[in-house]
């Protein structure tokens, strides 16, 4: 779904909305503190939780009492975004029970921020441990299932205890402890406990330098900014980056990645628990990546897997996120039915006959061959006798075999659903062809790659409800999942290879800077274009057609003519699906000089 253009005059009127909310429920017009406009462009169940949940805090509890308490911690070298994340969390638990008493409807209303809130942020929060302990307490208070990893029991225990809680100073001594227990275990020793940290003295503040934790600098009272951004942060149910996801980016300040070491060598095992066990062995991954990952994907890793639902590792939040996500696309796909009988069908019988066509054998006038009798009795007054005889060429009758490659970062969050019911409408036609195809999707996560298999080339037909299993995430390099999609389809044996490429046309990826790496260069905008569009001449060029279906966003559309030229379909409405990707099919099977 593209996102809707909203303007100022509707913007302002949502804001008085929420803001009038929060005043009604804290019963305090003069209570002033930013509101978090940018969430009411994704959700808006989320911006009204929170306006809830701030005019509750300030009604039941001292804001600023633990405002200050945050901005004390942070002075001693207390990391600002798991400190406010946790105290996030102690914040909802003690105001929810006391305004739902209130308020009949806040319940619903909790429900369905918290639901937004895992399908927008699943992927960002389940890499942190901070946002872990959320997906459990969100998935803990809409399905009443509390099972989680072990070291997460015990802070779901004492954020839970927060339910009943009377004054602020439960809240302090909760966040504290789990930042001390979870985050930075050393930080008593270095810095001392809670009772040290609220000693800090108003002069002291006042002589520390905040603006580092400032985006403007401008303003005298640095301290009192700061605090009412820590004020802001902690009944803000959605996290700083997820709003800034889509803002333009300024190249010149494009960050990298950095991590540890140790976290290096826990990445392949992340990977593993989080999209399924690849189904290659350790010396077939070893030498896929020697021989693909090079030029601008050197130092990047590849890995396939049949998914997290096919081969888990064990039963996590990314395992029940998945499932979760899965049967979102099986709803779609039943409520679909009719219209998907349709746009097969349609694309079934468009490539039957493309494929006729191009079978039947072709006629030309020939100086020998069969001689074509109507014309021998004018054969004295041809000047050409050429005409007299007719020869067959037989056209091109290769075999064909298909990939179908779909994007499956975050930016197709919104469109999940139907690029998977697109996947599934091409490979149901290419069955009923008896076209061999493969389905994969791809993303990339630190500096994997992942390639994730719904269907082989040979497997029955059945596996093609498999792609409704498609869940989206992360990032995309797309040019390196091109040209892993590409190396398994150049070692078919049909002569004819088509790679149907599903995405928005936005490839972008996060670079991580790996211990003694060399750092490859960002992977986004104008660079990155430009490798997806080199990767696809390159299998051009090596006799595979390759056809975009653009997925995306309007504005991503130039991307996306630099990416594949002329042969890309853009999809307007999923019912034209079939009309559009059979007209492109039709011209590159009936094209007589096609690379195949």
């Amino acid at each position: 779904m593209d996102e809707l253009y909203i303007s100022d005059d509707l913007m302002t009127e949502a804001e008085n909305r929420i803001r009038n909310l929060m005043w009604t429920v804290s019963g305090d017009y003069r209570l002033d503190t930013k509101l978090d406009m940018e969430s009411w462009h994704r959700s808006k169940y989320i911006s009204m939780y929170d306006a809830v949940k701030q005019g509750a805090f300030a009604r039941f509890f001292d804001r600023d009492e633990l405002g200050l308490y945050l901005v004390k911690k942070v002075y001693y070298g207390a990391q600002e975004q798991p400190l406010t994340e946790l105290a996030q969390l102690c914040v909802d638990a003690a105001v929810y029970r006391k305004i739902a008493a209130e308020r009949p409807g806040v319940p619903e209303l909790r429900q369905k921020a918290f639901s937004d809130l895992l399908d927008l942020s699943f992927h960002r929060m389940s890499a942190s441990l901070p946002g872990r302990i959320k997906i459990a307490l969100l998935r803990g208070y809409l399905l009443d299932d509390w099972h989680c990893e072990r070291q997460m029991e015990a802070a779901l225990h004492s954020i839970r205890s927060l339910e009943d809680a009377a004054d602020v100073m439960e809240l302090i001594r909760v966040t504290d402890e789990l930042y001390n227990t979870l985050i930075d275990k050393s930080f008593v020793r270095k810095h001392g406990d809670l009772a040290h940290v609220l000693a800090v003295t108003s002069e002291d503040l006042q002589e520390f330098d905040w603006s580092d934790f400032l985006e403007e600098e401008m303003g005298e009272d640095l301290l009192e900014r700061y605090m009412n951004k820590m004020n802001s942060q902690v009944t803000t149910l959605q996290e700083e980056q997820d709003e800034k996801e889509d803002a333009p980016r300024d190249p010149g300040k494009r960050k990298v990645t950095l991590i540890s070491p140790e976290a290096a060598a826990k990445m392949h095992s992340y990977i593993e628990l989080n999209y399924g066990r690849s189904y290659l062995s350790e010396l077939e991954q070893k030498r896929l990546n020697q021989r693909l990952c090079r030029g601008a994907h050197t130092d990047c890793s590849l890995y396939f897997t049949d998914g997290v639902l096919r081969s888990p590792v064990l039963a996590n939040a990314q395992f029940v996120n998945a499932r979760r996500h899965a049967e979102k696309n099986r709803t779609l796909f039943r409520n679909s039915r009719n219209m998907l009988a349709r746009n097969i069908e349609q694309l079934t019988d468009e490539l039957k006959r493309s494929l006729h066509r191009r079978s039947e054998p072709e006629e030309s006038a020939a100086w020998s061959g069969q001689i074509v009798p109507r014309l021998l009795w004018k054969v004295e007054k041809m000047e050409d006798p050429g005409r007299l005889f007719v020869r067959t060429m037989k056209r091109n009758v290769s075999e064909f075999v298909v990939d179908i490659l779909m994007d499956a970062s975050g930016s197709q969050r919104d469109r999940q659903s139907q690029v998977a019911l697109q996947a599934y409408m091409i490979s149901e036609a290419l069955s009923n062809n008896h076209v061999p195809h493969r389905i994969m999707s791809f993303c990339s996560f630190w500096d994997y790659t992942i390639l994730q298999r719904f269907r082989e080339y040979d497997a029955p037909r059945e596996e093609n409800l498999r792609v409704l299993e498609y869940v989206t995430s992360s990032n995309n390099r797309d040019g390196l999942a091109i040209r892993a999609a590409g190396d398994g389809l150049l070692q078919r044996p049909e002569e004819g290879k088509i790679l149907i490429v599903l995405s928005d046309g936005k490839p972008n990826d996060i670079i991580v800077n790996r211990p003694n790496s060399r750092n490859p260069r960002p992977y986004y905008g104008d660079y990155a274009v430009t490798d997806t569009a080199f990767e696809v001449r390159k299998l051009r060029g090596k006799g595979v057609c390759v056809l975009g279906v653009f997925t995306g966003r309007e504005k991503e559309l130039m991307a996306e003519k630099k990416i594949f030229g002329k042969d890309f379909a853009y999809i307007r409405s999923i019912e034209s699906f079939s009309r559009v990707v059979s007209r492109y099919l039709r011209k590159l099977l009936e094209d007589d000089s096609a690379n195949f």
